[in-house]
């Protein structure tokens, strides 16, 4: 892996569907020294918490009076698409305001996914890089390594 330079002032953007870090390259390209600017925390709770019907029913047409199960809401996965958006809204603002330059997006799959659509263009013009990796759960040394190229990889 080629290690990525972060540029002094750059965002670093590290989050999930229910986490989200907005960091800052305090150091140089070639020693990054990210401090954190804000943390996003949502409660998220599993859709059995959150939704307390039973899954509704649809009678499929046919004169049997045969009923089926509608999918149920997964309440869930609705909060962290919700969450990617406000943070991606919360970010524009970030950028605008502090002039941001250059900025590199961590998150899994999905949530890079909606980040993607989300970001509006002023956004989306200043990310030099976009890493699909959960690093939510690391500390910020060990965020550092492996956007650098220096952890071993995982």
């Amino acid at each position: 892996m080629n290690k990525l330079k972060i540029p002094h002032n750059a965002f670093v953007f590290v989050g999930d569907g229910r986490k989200a870090l907005f960091l800052r390259n305090d150091g140089d390209e070639k020693f990054p020294n990210l401090k954190t600017e804000q943390v996003f925390e949502e409660e998220n709770p599993s859709s059995h918490e959150q939704g307390t019907e039973r899954p509704g029913r649809v009678s499929n047409g046919s004169q049997t009076g045969q009923r089926s199960a509608v999918e149920p809401t997964d309440w869930h996965d609705i909060e962290e698409h919700q969450f990617a958006r406000k943070v991606a809204a919360a970010l524009e603002q970030v950028i605008r305001a502090r002039k941001v330059q250059a900025m590199v997006v961590v998150a899994p799959p999905r949530t890079l996914a909606d980040l993607r659509k989300a970001f509006h263009s002023d956004v989306k013009a200043c990310i030099i890089a976009e890493i699909n990796k959960d690093l939510t759960k690391h500390p910020i040394w060990e965020i550092e390594k492996h956007l650098t190229g220096d952890a071993n990889s995982s």
